[in-house]
């Protein structure tokens, strides 16, 4: 079945990870689908680029609007906008006060903005025609602090786009909603701990530091592309709107897996590892090394 079949997706942030493995699934589903990225064989992304904030945010801006004008002229219409774009990288993980203020400015709009700035040009489309999907991938299925403060801060607003756009887009037939995937085997994550996807498994079970950081209990970035799917191929979509959404929630509501077949529920299998190794007040430390490892 290709439950999206004619429909055009919209991938920001396509070049790895989750990115790639939702574009891959909206593709599975049937969807024409535009990636795009800020990294390329010909350029790398921001964090390497010398360019300052102000030069990048004006590329940003100046490419998603020729690319959205490219959609509309080739498709007609846009049904499904994903914000990727990249994992914000955290360099500097001492306490707020101890950090660099410029930096972590640089740090709010080198990463907020270019989400922002795609969803204004998408929204636009979707008005016009009356219907669309927009989801903001974030991290966390709720909005405890997950430091450091200035990662936190992104990771909360990147959740108040989506709910602030679903307020302003109620009444037009387009959805605004975030989700978070879980623990994520993503190019990097199987790299760090010396792993591949066929052997990852084996090094859950005998590495410690797999074992530490719960491998065995992650998910293909191809989970929260059937996630997405699911919701876009939903025709009671918009009760869902301003929500925020986890794949292994939205895996228990719609029945699909993994594309290992596997169901994997990351909260659930987070907590009891906490339980079982007593980490107890060492939550949030831990919770900063495993966004770190990934």
């Amino acid at each position: 079945m290709k439950p999206l079949e004619g429909k055009v997706g919209v991938v920001a942030g396509a070049s790895r990870g989750a990115g790639r493995g939702i574009a891959r699934m909206l593709g599975e589903s049937g969807a024409t689908v535009y990636c795009t990225a800020r990294t390329s064989r010909e350029a790398p992304g921001p964090t390497g680029r010398p360019e300052t904030v102000e030069e990048t945010a004006e590329l940003v801006e100046a490419a998603v609007e020729a690319l959205f004008r490219r959609v509309q002229r080739e498709q007609k219409r846009l049904d499904v906008l994903v914000l990727v774009l990249a994992a914000a990288q955290v360099t500097d993980w001492r306490p707020f006060w101890k950090q660099s203020l410029p930096s972590g400015r640089a740090f709010i709009e080198a990463w907020l903005w270019p989400h922002v700035a795609t969803a204004f040009h998408g929204a636009k489309r979707m008005v016009k025609q009356g219907s669309g999907l927009i989801v903001e991938i974030t991290d966390g299925d709720t909005i405890g602090y997950r430091g450091p403060l200035f990662y936190d801060l992104l990771r909360t607003s990147l959740v108040r786009l989506a709910s602030g756009l679903a307020e302003e887009l109620a009444g037009k037939g387009v959805t605004a909603l975030s989700i978070t995937p879980g623990f994520m085997r993503t190019e990097t994550v199987l790299d760090h701990f010396g792993a591949t996807e066929e052997n990852w498994q084996e090094v859950a079970r005998t590495n410690a530091a797999a074992k530490r950081f719960l491998l065995s209990a992650s998910e293909t970035p191809c989970f929260v592309g059937r996630a997405i799917t699911a919701l876009a191929a939903d025709p009671d979509l918009s009760a869902k709107s301003g929500g925020l959404f986890s794949s292994w929630g939205l895996s228990e509501e719609y029945g699909f897996a993994d594309v290992d077949g596997r169901r994997p529920h990351w909260a659930r299998d987070f907590a009891k590892h906490l339980e079982d190794h007593n980490y107890g007040e060492a939550n949030t430390r831990f919770r900063w090394e495993l966004a770190r490892a990934g």
